[in-house]
């Protein structure tokens, strides 16, 4: 593969008193980190990850996309991601 997208996170910023979601979908989270599994992937194996901004929710909260290379493909995911991130509007004069 080239790269693949995913979310950055399952769920959008939950509030500060939160410690962690107990559920997401539907689904039962039994740990901290279940809630961000989708982004244990490239570090499991060993692929060079970024994320990029991609929008806000109706609540001005925003959502990021992981960017994952190859092994060894890290220069690729980074002109990938400068390149995405040139044709958001709100880069726009961006320095």
């Amino acid at each position: 593969f080239d790269l693949v997208a995913l979310p950055t996170a399952q769920v959008f910023p939950f509030e500060v008193a939160t410690d962690w979601l107990r559920e997401v979908a539907g689904r039962a989270m039994d740990s901290y980190h279940r809630w961000m599994q989708v982004s244990a992937f490239a570090t499991l194996g060993g692929c060079p990850a970024l994320n990029v901004p991609v929008g806000f929710d109706g609540k001005s909260r925003p959502m990021g996309m992981q960017l994952i290379g190859p092994p060894r493909g890290d220069l690729a995911v980074l002109r990938a991601g400068a390149a995405y991130e040139a044709t958001l509007p709100w880069q726009a004069g961006a320095s």
